[in-house]
């Protein structure tokens, strides 16, 4: 009878998984570092987008929102309460996603591509909501020998 592959050892293993799970995460907080950097680099641009949404004060909100996506999603590649950074960019996404993407106003091919950005946010929404359960569930559980 043949022999099952031999498994890689339990610390390999850790590795791996620790090392996917940081890209899965560096995945879904991508968007919100490269918001982050664009408007803090283009400052003018990120108060332009802020006054095109009718958001005033422009100026507190744009920094607001640059700290926001910059140390939060730091906070979650990191691991330093990654729950509530995960909550905080879940309620800032899900707040810019019925401020930016009002399909029901919309027609045609607007309509179209503000319902598939809204559904996207959705999902975004849903993975950081994800990331904040299994954060405190890992949290709340005993230690493992």
């Amino acid at each position: 009878m043949a022999r099952p592959p031999a498994r890689p050892p339990a610390t390999l293993r850790w590795i791996a998984a620790s090392g996917v799970r940081w890209l899965a995460l560096l995945g879904l907080v991508s968007a919100y570092l490269q918001g982050g950097l664009d408007k803090a680099f283009d400052f003018p641009s990120a108060l332009g987008e802020m006054r095109h949404f009718g958001l005033e004060p422009a100026l507190p909100l744009a920094v607001a929102t640059i700290a926001l996506e910059l140390v939060a999603s730091l906070m979650i590649l990191a691991g330093v309460w990654r729950w509530a950074a995960a909550l905080a960019l879940a309620a800032f996404t899900l707040a810019a996603t019925f401020l930016a993407n009002r399909f029901w106003r919309a027609t045609g091919a607007e309509r179209f591509m503000l319902e598939n950005g809204f559904f996207e946010h959705l999902g975004l929404v849903g993975g950081f909501l994800l990331v904040a359960w299994m954060d405190v569930r890992e949290r709340a559980a005993p230690p493992h020998d």
